[in-house]
């Protein structure tokens, strides 16, 4: 039991800190642990790019606040993460599970990816059938007499 306190030790004082402010922080190593673990994978609502451990908003604080408490209180890491996802939905998670409530945020970027790959293909080739058509158009009369306007100066 020392020696596993003793690793939990040398693993949170090796680790960065991150947001997390001394105060916030367990006594018990090995819940404090459990804390980070779970921290690290709980989005920030305000920056919405980083964890809850990264972040340095007030509503993270929060959260990671609630997470001590709820661990402190005996949930184990699945309650408590399915407490805060109760709470604030699937987006909260920085790994969303892939479930029909989800799949925008799954698929959606694939989906505009490839909407935009399609706008750029027709865009280039609408180009080039248009510069096609000129390059290949013969000239009016209009455009003839300006030629030779223009080459008869010529030696």
């Amino acid at each position: 039991m020392k020696d596993a306190l003793f690793f939990a030790f040398l693993l949170a004082v090796a680790s960065p800190a991150g947001a997390v402010l001394p105060d916030e922080m367990l006594t018990d190593l090995v819940l404090e642990a459990r804390a980070r673990d779970i921290s690290k994978n709980l989005r920030c609502l305000v920056c919405q790019n980083q964890s809850i451990d990264d972040s340095d908003a007030g509503l993270a604080r929060d959260l990671r606040i609630i997470v001590r408490e709820r661990l402190v209180a005996g949930d184990s890491d699945g309650a408590v993460i399915g407490f805060v996802v109760d709470r604030y939905g699937d987006f909260v998670l920085l790994n969303p599970p892939f479930k029909a409530s989800t799949y925008v945020l799954w698929i959606g970027p694939g989906v505009i990816g490839a909407l935009g790959l399609l706008a750029a293909g027709a865009f280039f080739r609408r180009q080039r059938a248009t510069a096609d058509s000129e390059a290949l158009a013969p000239l009016s009369d209009e455009e003839k007499k300006r030629f030779e306007v223009l080459t008869e100066d010529q030696p």
